[in-house]
């Protein structure tokens, strides 16, 4: 497992306009109930990562730690992006099964963490 397929279907959701990114639109997704999972850039601040990983505990949201703001933004199109939300349950399960596969020794260690 290679962080490009992570990052591939994270361009697909995009491209479907499933993808809620930056902090504002992530936060409305997760409180609004249309996030299926949330990614946030292990570059984001440790406010940014308490507040997230807080809020998306607290609404049974998925989160995981993954990647450079470069890399999450260059995905949808951005210049950077410290956090992003899919929106379609069938992407968000498919981007979290990558991530499990990851964690299962398919990456480097800490690459990314997870909730």
């Amino acid at each position: 497992m290679k962080r490009d397929n992570v990052l591939s279907l994270l361009g697909i959701a995009r491209k479907a306009g499933k993808v809620a990114s930056g902090e504002f639109q992530t936060e409305q997704a997760v409180k609004s109930g249309r996030a299926r999972l949330v990614l946030l850039s292990t570059e984001a601040s440790d406010n940014t990562k308490k507040k997230f990983l807080n809020m998306c505990d607290f609404y049974k949201v998925p989160a995981y730690s993954y990647g450079k703001k470069e890399e999450l933004g260059a995905a949808i199109g951005c210049e950077y992006r410290a956090c992003a939300a899919v929106l379609d349950q069938g992407l968000a399960l498919s981007i979290e099964e990558k991530l499990k596969s990851c964690w299962n020794g398919g990456c480097k260690s800490g690459e990314n963490s997870g909730t």
